[in-house]
């Protein structure tokens, strides 16, 4: 039985911060982080869609470098059209930062949102046993 696979998106400037949320999620799931995962000449974007449709939950980076990434909005809408668990990672942001943006609060309004400071209370509970 495949074990289950945690998403991590992230903004390309919050790659430090984004593996280190990945070495925490591994220690629970299988993580799928493009850094570590796709290779120079790779279908990016090919990769980043089969990897999200493998995965049971997305957890993404929420910083105000991501806030403005298109692709982190087109992964979490991606995400939230497979209704996977998505879980938002809070790191210098707030709620009301994420509700002032003219485009994706509508999607974010569900999200579990965790900050980072916090990161260890993301325990992953819910994953098969």
């Amino acid at each position: 039985m495949p074990r289950y696979k945690v998403f991590i998106s992230h903004a390309g400037t919050d790659t430090w911060v984004a593996t280190q949320i990945a070495a925490h999620v591994s220690k629970h799931a299988d993580t799928f982080l493009d850094e570590a995962n796709v290779d120079f000449g790779d279908d990016f974007e090919a990769i980043i869609l089969a990897q999200l449709r493998d995965s049971q939950e997305m957890v993404v980076l929420l910083t105000p470098w991501a806030l403005h990434r298109p692709y982190i909005w087109l992964e979490i809408g991606a995400a939230w059209g497979q209704r996977k668990r998505i879980v938002g990672v809070a790191y210098g942001v707030t709620v009301d930062d994420i509700n002032k943006l003219e485009h994706g609060p509508v999607l974010l309004k569900r999200l579990n949102l965790v900050e980072i400071n916090d990161i260890s209370s993301l325990t992953m509970s819910h994953l098969p046993r």
